[in-house]
């Protein structure tokens, strides 16, 4: 099966621009919908980082260093770089005696526009803390720390990275076929969009006083559900969207037109991919789905943000809209 039409953009009465993908929704029974090819093999990239983050929990890690909520929604985030981000990530590597330069993940300008404009007006160069991955690569370093390992953790064969793979391979059901190295230097594990579904279904579905797992990625959630600003922050898609949601999910974006969702109170789990890669396609598509599935109230402003049906120009003159493609939610 090839990528299903899902997501549309409308100029002047005519079809500008079409994206397709892929896109499952995964229940207590198994798969509920599918658009597009449901074997098809991806990348997860940044939308699986909560799977990244279950062998700090299991291993005793977490427990150890004495995190919170508000650092395991970091591990669990592709945040902004903003203050909060930054001070959260300098204060929970000082715990453990280590410093930015421990990180393996690489410098990055910060998307938040505050830390940003005192990046450059200080003429300072920008450092690891605010590489949006940072908060996983956090994670890494504890687990490596409680694990005697060593500091090399983004390496395939290193602990930290085997203990990864065998969770992110238990809970997408999965054996995976390949591996390719993130924007952040770590191993990204591919999967099908139905094992990465099937893998949010079960972080739907786990019971916070249950299994060691299951607790773990029930806490996980529920930290990324509590910090919705520590995920992502002002103005992105993850942050407007769990606000929305008001503690019904969680979602999380991945680089190249990934989205997921979690569901608890449904038990439901969500993966989308867009063939093109693109991000509005990803933010509209798991947007309407959310509506589908009732998780969103349909005149929630966050809608008209994430799927306009008026979109303007610099003179603020309406000019298009975006539409959901027919056969899609």
């Amino acid at each position: 099966m090839t990528a299903a039409p899902m997501i549309e953009l409308w100029r002047g009465g005519m079809l500008e621009s079409a994206h397709a993908g892929h896109a499952v929704i995964y229940g207590p029974g198994g798969i509920e919908a599918v658009w597009g090819d449901p074997g098809a093999v991806i990348y997860p990239r940044s939308s699986c980082k909560m799977v990244q983050a279950l062998p700090l929990i299991e291993s005793g890690a977490a427990h150890a260093a004495g995190l919170g909520e508000r650092q395991l929604a970091l591990a669990c985030a592709s945040h902004s770089g903003g203050a909060m981000h930054v001070q959260g990530l300098q204060a929970w590597l000082a715990t453990l005696g280590l410093d930015e330069p421990d990180l393996r993940c690489g410098p990055q300008m910060p998307r938040d526009r505050a830390e940003m404009k005192q990046v450059i007006c200080s003429e300072a160069a920008p450092c690891q803390l605010h590489n949006n991955c940072s908060g996983k690569h956090a994670g890494f370093l504890t687990l490596g720390r409680h694990l005697g390992a060593g500091p090399e953790y983004v390496e395939i064969d290193h602990p930290v990275q085997r203990a990864v793979k065998a969770a992110f391979e238990e809970v997408t059901q999965e054996t995976s076929p390949r591996f390719g190295i993130d924007g952040c230097s770590a191993p990204n594990f591919a999967c099908t969009i139905t094992g990465l579904a099937r893998a949010m279904q079960f972080f739907a579905a786990a019971n916070p006083d249950g299994p060691l797992r299951e607790a773990a990625a029930a806490r996980l959630t529920r930290a990324m559900m509590t910090f919705p600003e520590l995920v992502a922050g002002e103005g992105r898609a993850c942050t407007a969207l769990m606000r929305a949601l008001n503690g019904k999910g969680a979602v999380k974006t991945g680089a190249e037109g990934v989205f997921v969702a979690i569901l608890p109170e449904q038990s439901r789990g969500i993966a989308v991919k867009f063939a093109d890669g693109a991000t509005r396609a990803a933010e509209a598509a798991i947007t309407a789905i959310l509506v589908r599935l009732g998780a969103l109230e349909a005149a929630d402003p966050v809608v008209e943000q994430y799927i306009p049906r008026a979109m303007t120009n610099r003179r603020g003159l309406v000019v298009g809209e975006m539409r959901l493609a027919p056969g899609f939610a």
